[in-house]
């Protein structure tokens, strides 16, 4: 078996290629993405597993093109991971890929990869065409899984596991469904010099909890179809990093903000503009470093000054820092008079400190208007929380993608 412990050198390969995306010098921007994180023991692979199986997952892109790079990460690995095989194709739906797109994936010409623990690795450029808001399916063949796996769980699609080897099959009739994203990280693309991306840095709101399964209906998705559908903006790529159960000063599901925004937002590719959208975990935990019980209000004067350090990071790498207020979680289980007034302390400072390049009013935008603390009916999953696919499309429409084209 040839296996391949790639350089640092591939992320920059074939930056010279040519693309027939346009006449202008070509460069990479990030079009997909799935935060990498450890998966929990409820999240794990079902029955057969990884360890010699296929696994085929399904990514949709927020920007077409005709050639692409894909990522994979052992990022909470604790040994090496060995990719025998990666394939891409056209979704045929269920499932299933169109086999005239099967593409076989190569790292470092080498059909296999062995990623190291902590590590991330892409692929060498492979020529593809794949349009915007398609789905394209990634089919993996492991080798033997780590006992530790690094994946995305708030996938809000469905990925398929087989025993054996399956990678250019054209259905996988006897796969297990599974709604989680395992080892893939990310998907660029290669565009015009005007094309950039939008990282999203979140929480379940932004992963898009409550959101319809297999519709790509979460607030990223509407937004990336709004930008497609403008004569300027379609040039402009979508990145999700929401991360369920998210919070911005300390661990929880994933890694905090902190921890992981050099890796989810300036380490990707073509970024312009990152939105940060993430506190009410904070606020509903009322616990970290210092200890449970600390006050809503001292959570409030830490994440500004969290913000604070996170607007800087990215206007020190020529990245413009976008705002979105808290929504209300009123009636729900965070809900306290207490967190609510550090709630609004918080969004006040977003609004008004001046320290962002612009604020996307989220909480206005779906309050109850007759009670502002609370989602409006049509926006409510049900959890008074998380918002539904109409909540999600209201968040998306209430943003002026004009700031995105100036």
């Amino acid at each position: 078996m040839n296996t391949l412990i790639v350089g640092a050198v591939l992320l920059s390969a074939g930056l010279g290629l040519t693309t027939s995306a346009g006449r202008e010098n070509p460069h990479w921007v990030c079009c997909w993405g799935g935060s990498p994180q450890l998966t929990e023991p409820g999240n794990l692979p079902p029955s057969p597993g990884l360890a010699d199986s296929t696994l085929r997952q399904v990514v949709h892109l927020s920007l077409g093109s005709n050639r692409f790079r894909f990522h994979f990460s052992n990022a909470y690995g604790t040994r090496p991971l060995t990719l025998m095989a990666v394939h891409i194709a056209q979704s045929a739906g269920s499932g299933k890929i169109d086999v005239a797109s099967d593409t076989p994936l190569a790292f470092g010409g080498q059909p296999s990869v062995t990623i190291p623990p902590g590590a991330e690795f892409a692929s060498d450029p492979v020529k593809f065409d794949a349009k915007a808001l398609t789905d394209v399916m990634v089919t993996i063949r492991v080798q033997d899984a780590t006992r530790t796996i690094t994946g995305h769980p708030g996938a809000r699609c469905t990925s398929y596991i087989t025993s054996g080897d399956h990678v250019s099959d054209a259905s996988l009739p006897d796969a297990v469904p599974v709604q989680h994203w395992y080892y893939i990280s990310a998907l660029d693309a290669q565009a015009p010099a005007s094309s950039a991306t939008v990282a999203i840095i979140g929480d379940s709101i932004t992963d898009g909890r409550g959101s319809t399964t297999d519709e790509n209906r979460r607030w990223p998705d509407f937004l990336a179809r709004r930008l497609q559908a403008d004569k300027v903006a379609h040039r402009i790529a979508i990145v999700n990093q929401g991360i369920g159960g998210n919070r911005i000063l300390n661990d929880g599901l994933g890694p905090s903000v902190m921890a992981r925004f050099d890796r989810d937002v300036i380490g990707r590719a073509g970024v312009k503009w990152v939105v940060l959208f993430e506190g009410i975990n904070d606020f509903g935990t009322k616990s970290g470093a210092q200890g449970p019980g600390r006050l809503a209000q001292e959570i409030a004067n830490d994440l500004i000054a969290a913000y604070s350090e996170l607007i800087n990071r990215a206007h020190d790498h020529g990245i413009k820092a976008i705002g979105a207020t808290i929504t209300p979680c009123g009636e729900s289980f965070y809900f306290s008079p207490e967190l609510e007034a550090a709630r609004q302390s918080f969004n006040k400072w977003i609004r008004t400190s001046g320290k962002f390049d612009a604020v996307f009013d989220f909480d206005k935008a779906i309050q109850d208007p007759n009670t502002p603390t609370i989602l409006r009916a049509q926006a409510d999953s049900g959890d008074h929380l998380h918002l539904s696919d109409e909540g999600y499309r209201l968040l998306a429409e209430s943003i002026d993608i004009g700031f995105f084209t100036k």
